[in-house]
């Protein structure tokens, strides 16, 4: 499975980059879910090794996922550790600069073959961004 979705918000990319890695806050805009940073990253703390535990249906196994790309107002990328139920799980976002503010690229994927369900994590973790993103405004 392998999803794409883009919006374009009328921010930096420095503010969407503060809103993004900002795992602990993600709780505020990706609803229902309930991150805790696990283990710092090297050398920023939300950098690359961070892991993040999510607790995403209160009696399920909580998922976690480790930070493998970070690239500050650029790329931020995670890969699924354990509690994952897809294989070789993969997010990928991208931030590019445009003339009315910032396009950020929510990419997700997997080795599974589950139609639609790339989609729907891109696409709602997309629009808990972006409105995160156009609240701190």
């Amino acid at each position: 499975m392998h999803a794409t979705a883009t919006a374009t918000v009328a921010a930096s990319a420095s503010r969407v980059w503060a809103v993004l890695s900002d795992y602990e806050a993600m709780s505020d805009w990706a609803p229902g879910l309930k991150i805790t940073v696990i283990r710092p990253g090297t050398p920023e703390p939300n950098g690359v090794g961070a892991q993040r535990r999510i607790q995403a249906v209160p009696g399920m196994a909580p998922l976690v996922e480790e930070i493998i790309a970070f690239e500050p107002d650029q790329r931020l990328s995670y890969r699924g550790v354990s509690g994952i139920p897809f294989r070789n799980y993969i997010g990928n976002v991208a931030l590019r600069s445009t003339g009315s503010g910032t396009e950020i690229s929510y990419t997700v994927s997997a080795d599974n073959r589950l139609p639609g369900v790339a989609a729907v994590l891109a696409h709602g973790l997309l629009f808990g961004l972006k409105r995160a993103v156009n609240k701190a405004g």
